[in-house]
């Protein structure tokens, strides 16, 4: 599986590692990924997601149901 956060879309970027000297080589920044089941109250089932830990944040602060809405509107979502 890819390192893909299912709801913000966040994704690994790329970037330099710089040494004393200035020398640049290339590196990975992965996001923070957890795979975490929800209860998605208006099914009635439980939902694993592989969420970034922002997502999570999110989830508790808006609710599951208001963030997956948000996510399928704002092209994110991948189910």
């Amino acid at each position: 599986m890819s390192k893909v956060c299912q709801i913000t879309g966040k994704r690994t970027r790329v970037g330099n590692n710089v040494s004393h000297a200035n020398n640049k080589t290339k590196r990975k920044f992965y996001p923070n990924l957890q795979k975490k089941k929800f209860f998605l109250e208006s099914e009635g089932v439980w939902v694993e997601l592989k969420v970034s830990t922002k997502a999570i944040r999110t989830i508790n602060k808006k609710g599951l149901d208001a963030t997956l809405l948000q996510a399928a509107r704002k092209g994110t979502l991948s189910l």
